[in-house]
């Protein structure tokens, strides 16, 4: 791992053991909130840190994969942990930050980094429109069950089912594209073999290990001061799910995918924030609606709000435009922050 003196960021982990004690302690819940936030996105960069030392064994692809699922498991436990509290409409909000975020925010700000450092940079076209036709089908999937909810309403058991359903094929897709994108990648080599990894790949798993579970631990603190934060603040409990939550748990993708963009490794870039996106999506959004079987007090739905769901679909469209030439520059980078801003203005003002 790298020095603190070397990474000044790492001294954020100072937080994680005053948490823990003023957890204890029994704190204001907004102190310890606000706490558990900067303790958890230097973990999220530690374990960006540890997916980048393996994901340079291998190429793009399997790389990219590597990134985004590791980078998605404190995601993962932070709303796994909001099901079990109950925090069903929290848990929503941040399945569709978690996609808007990495499609706008951590790709414009690759996208902005690489461009500023080396012009205009390439990548693959054919990765790329497949991730995005890949997004679409994921708003469409969100999308059905809204639809219908608002077309039959009072139904709530068709409701659940048709969204165990939808969950089921969401899966199976997201696998089958697993499929074809190690097949399209078959021949892919390690992006340098592992010289440069730093880490043996036995030390980036138990970094990996001993990382994940004091995010566990400190997801469990800060799901609990959720709701005496949002109330002391006096901001919707829909706002923290849609842009605090995702960006402290998307902390390691957005490290790295701006760290590769800036040395013109682009393919890299996208695979771990498109990648992410759809992972989220495709997998972890209908994943979590069959744990929350049995791991929460209520089943989880995929009824989405409205303006989630056009925030969504807003999203996938510019990224689907940026990604049509292959090319890409600082200001398309420019252009997807821009996006990001406007729509998380909406939702700060939106009443929920």
């Amino acid at each position: 791992m790298k020095s603190i003196k070397a990474d000044p960021f790492l001294w954020l982990l100072i937080a994680a053991p005053v948490v823990i004690a003023g957890n204890y302690l029994k704190w204001n819940p907004t102190l310890i909130f606000f706490l558990s936030v900067l303790a958890i996105i230097p973990l999220a960069k530690v374990m960006g840190d540890a997916t980048e030392a393996l994901s340079r064994y291998t190429g793009p692809k399997v790389g990219g994969l590597l990134n985004a699922s590791l980078g998605n498991a404190a995601e993962l436990i932070i709303t796994l942990v909001a099901i079990r509290a109950g925090l069903l409409d929290l848990v929503k909000a941040s399945i569709t930050g978690s996609i808007i975020s990495n499609i706008l925010l951590v790709t414009g700000a690759a996208l902005l980094v690489g461009g500023l450092r080396n012009g205009i940079q390439r990548f693959d076209r054919t990765t790329a429109g497949l991730s995005a036709t890949q997004l679409t089908l994921a708003v469409i999937a969100l999308a059905i069950p809204a639809v219908f909810y608002h077309t039959v309403p009072g139904d709530s058991m068709a409701v659940e089912e048709l969204s165990l359903g939808v969950a089921a094929v969401m899966i199976v897709t997201y696998v089958l594209n697993l499929v074809f994108g190690m097949g399209y990648y078959a021949t892919e080599k390690p992006t340098d073999g592992g010289k440069s990894a730093g880490w043996s790949f036995g030390k980036s798993l138990l970094i990996l290990g001993v990382d994940t579970l004091f995010i566990v631990w400190l997801s469990e603190i800060m799901v609990g001061a959720v709701e005496p934060t949002v109330a002391s603040l006096g901001i919707s409990e829909f706002f923290v799910g849609i842009i605090v939550i995702p960006i402290v748990g998307n902390a390691a993708e957005n490290f790295v995918a701006i760290t590769v963009a800036a040395r013109d490794e682009m393919d890299l870039s996208l695979e771990i924030a498109l990648g992410s996106s759809i992972q989220i999506a495709l997998f972890v959004a209908p994943l979590l609606v069959f744990l929350s079987l049995f791991v929460g007090p209520h089943p989880l739905n995929l009824i989405f709000h409205p303006f989630e769901l056009a925030a969504l679909a807003s999203s996938v469209i510019i990224a689907a435009f940026i990604s049509q030439d292959g090319e890409s520059n600082w200001m398309e980078g420019v252009q997807l922050i821009s996006v990001f801003l406007i729509i998380a203005l909406a939702f700060f003002f939106l009443p929920h």
